[in-house]
């Protein structure tokens, strides 16, 4: 009887550390993927605001990227980035009414291009050449039909 309750309360007590500790592996996971997601919107976020000045790089794309990884990081960087004046100036008009300016519009369809381009050119497979052309011909017929143009 005795061996029996020593046997039952070692289960027990076995179960509660595994339960333990895969709770705290989910929560160290979770902040762990919560903190990667914070840095990668800064990241972008930085992208972003090297495009502003710069004219080659596109800021609206890494901008709604940097959006999505702050909203899925943290709500306090989410609030911050969304109250910026580089996110109410590039992204909230997109966002609110899906719609963009033509200069924005004509800067991500420049630098996607050229970018599918060289993946198409230095690309050796004739059905990873034609995925390619889909996602060029894809990606024309979303911007001009799909996403309305303002001012």
């Amino acid at each position: 009887m005795i061996v029996t309750q020593n046997i039952i309360d070692f289960i027990i007590e076995t179960d509660i550390v595994i339960h333990n500790e895969i709770i705290c592996t989910l929560f160290m996971k979770g902040r762990f993927m919560k903190t990667i997601y914070v840095i990668l919107g800064f990241i972008f976020l930085g992208l972003g605001a090297i495009g502003v000045v710069l004219p080659v790089l596109p800021t609206t794309p890494f901008l709604l990227v940097a959006a999505f990884f702050f909203g899925k990081g943290s709500d306090r960087f989410n609030r911050w980035f969304l109250s910026t004046k580089l996110y109410k100036n590039h992204l909230e008009s997109f966002v609110t009414n899906r719609s963009m300016p033509l200069k924005t519009k004509i800067s991500i369809l420049a630098f996607s291009s050229s970018m599918l381009l060289i993946a198409f050119y230095m690309a050796n497979n004739i059905y990873l050449r034609i995925t390619i052309g889909i996602v060029i011909l894809y990606k024309y017929y979303y911007f001009f039909f799909r996403i309305k143009t303002v001012g």
